[in-house]
């Protein structure tokens, strides 16, 4: 992957964690639930982080988001994954790629409870978090005492 070409041609920089995955694995989908989207590769079905650039949210999935930053303002969103539940996991696009958060949203929720978690922490971090059940921010809990499987778009 070239991220500099991409930098250029886009003007989007990426996290140093969400590179190094990429450049490693590649897209794929974690224990069949979870997705990692990429820039567009050629054969990839997970290539479609660019076409996602500034996603439409409704009024209230803004205003509800928004309530949860300390600002209250919100910045650019980047979704980067997804899983199998329909949840979406966001980059808040806010100052350097390395410092960007996370904001995930659930598609299901009790009534009454956001769809809407920050996370403090990248791409890496939240997977390894909900992996090992550090944090429970997507529908359904991923297994922590498990092994998991990373199938990736390459080996498919």
């Amino acid at each position: 992957m070239d991220w500099e070409d991409i930098e250029r041609t886009t003007g989007l920089a990426f996290p140093a964690d969400y590179r190094e995955f990429v450049g490693s694995y590649g897209g794929g989908e974690i224990d069949e639930y979870l997705s990692v989207s990429t820039p567009p590769v050629p054969g990839s079905p997970y290539g479609d982080l660019l076409d996602r650039v500034n996603p439409a949210l409704s009024d209230r999935d803004r205003e509800e988001l928004s309530a949860l930053l300390p600002s209250g303002a919100l910045p650019p969103l980047l979704p980067f994954a997804d899983t199998a539940s329909s949840d979406v996991a966001f980059w808040l696009r806010l100052g350097a790629p390395d410092g960007w958060r996370v904001a995930v949203f659930r598609r299901q929720t009790p009534h009454g409870l956001s769809r809407w978690t920050i996370f403090d922490g990248g791409m890496a971090s939240l997977c390894l978090a909900a992996l090992s059940g550090e944090a429970d921010v997507f529908s359904e809990r991923l297994s922590a005492g498990e092994a998991h499987e990373f199938v990736s778009w390459r080996g498919a």
